[in-house]
């Protein structure tokens, strides 16, 4: 990434979201960033999704429409072409936000420490508006001490970006078992290799619709205590203390948030 404009690989998985993924493919394309590789899977959707992508298709760099094990296994399909030195994937009914791509890679470019960065986590509702904010959380301590159980605060998927590197050295796959948290357990695996960092703007939001499998709330919860149970085993000694020390003297475990620019 020693160039002005490295290149950054968008996957976008879709299966029958048409009303919402032209709002999506917009999103992206319109940040006229000169190396971008977007990429769409397809899961053989039925409505006008087709259609709508058709439209774009000479600005889209690969587009297949295929029968596939669900969105992680599109997502998957995706990474496993995708040439950037940066990655991310946006799903078909949420949206990156404007400018997001050339303020990614000027804070990659300029500080080589970043291997993944997260945006301030932000809700759109169906017609695009934005309705919530709040700050990111940074920490695997976070998580591994069950903090986001009280408050719904997780890493957010449309707002993080991480390199080709930390995603080859962290399997190179989302984890197919997962129905819904198979970014959280993503983020699980970055946290062994690097630690993440944090925009002071908003990268990318997550619509709120009707009909959404992720608001199957109790679902998520269990997935990420099966991933944060396995995970552990894998933390060092000093990290599983660090840990025993807080929850034995019950210590309201909190970080202050250093924003990168």
């Amino acid at each position: 990434m020693d160039t002005p404009y490295p290149k950054i690989s968008v996957v976008t998985p879709n299966y029958n979201l048409g009303d919402f993924i032209e709002s999506t493919i917009l999103s992206v394309l319109n940040q006229h960033y000169p190396n971008l590789e977007y990429i769409i899977i397809d899961g053989g959707s039925i409505d006008n999704s087709l259609q709508v992508i058709k439209k774009y298709e000479s600005k889209i760099s690969y587009f297949v429409t295929e029968p596939d094990k669900g969105m992680y296994d599109a997502i998957n399909k995706g990474f496993a072409i995708a040439t950037g030195d940066i990655l991310c994937w946006i799903n078909s009914d949420d949206v990156l936000w404007e400018g997001s791509l050339h303020y990614v890679a000027k804070i990659f470019t300029e500080n080589k420490q970043v291997q993944w960065l997260q945006g301030f986590p932000s809700l759109i509702n169906e017609d695009g508006e934005l309705v919530f904010q709040r700050k990111p959380v940074v920490s695997k301590f976070h998580f591994y001490l069950r903090k986001y159980k009280s408050d719904y605060s997780f890493i957010q998927q449309e707002s993080t970006f991480w390199t080709k590197k930390l995603w080859d050295v962290s399997g190179g796959k989302i984890n197919t078992e997962y129905t819904l948290a198979g970014d959280f357990d993503l983020w699980m695996r970055f946290f062994k290799y690097e630690k993440l960092y944090a925009s002071k703007i908003q990268l990318g939001a997550f619509r709120e619709r009707e009909g959404q499998l992720s608001k199957n709330m109790s679902l998520y919860l269990e997935e990420t205590e099966k991933s944060i149970q396995t995970h552990y085993k894998t933390l060092s000694f000093t990290d599983r203390i660090y840990l025993w020390y807080l929850n034995f003297f019950k210590i309201n475990y909190s970080i202050k948030i250093k924003y990168i620019d």
